[in-house]
């Protein structure tokens, strides 16, 4: 009896045994299996970020934050100097020399201006260019205190309406680039032509420069331009606008407290006409909104009858 609890006694532990070293074989083939991998987690509070490099099997962290600093922390806290457009890139080494690199894009305490710009250093700028698409609040205004929607002309504008509508689809291409240290850039493309008033172009050109006369039942046209080197804009915030009307005290209206662009030069944006300045209304990250002027009546040369408001896009 006392052999037989001998032999229940050593299966017992030999099971035992096998299970300790199968549970240790099983451990070891578990931790020899977890793949090398490595991603970002972030989190944003002003111009302050805190990096997370969710890593497994890692062996260093190389951060680039994307504004000319760096860090070897697996999970660094950065503070950007300027707000802006960044891309931070995380690079991770394993012990056999192994590497991934993960990046992420941030945009940081971004201001209008810099929505504008599409960054925050010197160098940077942004290209738009009036949308084909419109939107629902693109429409033909008068030049009175309320911008009221033009009788007789649609409203909102349809998308492509220059082009479909008046055959001056050329209007959709040209671009007009703001960079953050206010240089301006104007590409007319092609044609040389920007989009202008029909009266303007007469007033001015005689009628010479005018290249596509589509648009004539608006006051509308292409015409002639050739853009300025070393072009410059003023963006201001909480602006009074005061601009030429037939429907203001003694042919002047003002605009208060809104948001402007002007330009240096002859320049400008969108739509060439006496006045130059425009109403920036809205801006996001790829589209804003402007209203810029327009005269178009012969009894008042010069003076502003009305409105264009139109959506610009960003170009990529």
């Amino acid at each position: 009896m006392r052999k037989k609890y001998v032999y229940l006694l050593s299966g017992l532990c030999f099971s035992v045994l096998l299970t300790i070293v199968s549970c240790n074989t099983d451990d070891d083939e578990a931790k020899s299996v977890i793949p090398f991998t490595a991603d970002i987690y972030h989190s944003v509070k002003g111009k302050k970020v805190a990096f997370h490099g969710l890593t497994n099997n890692a062996a260093s962290w190389k951060w680039d934050f994307g504004d000319g600093t760096e860090s070897s922390e697996q999970n660094p806290v950065h503070v950007y100097g300027e707000a802006g457009y960044y891309t931070a890139v995380l690079t991770v080494t394993d012990n056999s020399g192994a590497t991934i690199a993960k990046e992420v894009e941030l945009a940081l305490d971004i201001t209008p201006y810099v929505l504008l710009t599409g960054g925050a250093n010197d160098t940077d700028g942004k290209t738009w260019r009036i949308s084909n698409g419109h939107s629902g609040n693109d429409y033909f205004a008068n030049s009175d205190a309320d911008l009221s929607p033009f009788e007789g002309a649609p409203n909102p504008l349809p998308g492509g309406i220059f082009g479909s509508g008046l055959g001056m689809a050329e209007v959709y291409e040209d671009e007009f680039t703001f960079y953050f240290d206010g240089s301006y850039g104007h590409d007319v493309k092609d044609d040389g032509a920007a989009f202008s008033g029909l009266l303007y172009q007469f007033v001015t050109t005689g009628g010479a420069g005018i290249v596509n006369d589509g648009g004539s039942d608006f006051g509308l046209c292409t015409g002639l331009f050739e853009p300025e080197t070393d072009a410059t804009f003023t963006y201001a915030e909480n602006d009074t606008m005061t601009t030429s009307s037939v429907y203001g005290e003694g042919g002047a209206i003002s605009y208060e407290g809104v948001t402007t662009l002007d330009f240096s030069g002859n320049e400008f944006i969108g739509l060439k006409d006496f006045e130059n300045k425009v109403i920036l209304q809205d801006i996001s990250s790829n589209s804003m909104r402007l209203v810029m002027f327009l005269a178009a009546s012969q009894d008042y040369i010069g003076i502003n009858t009305n409105a264009v408001i139109l959506t610009f896009e960003t170009v990529e």
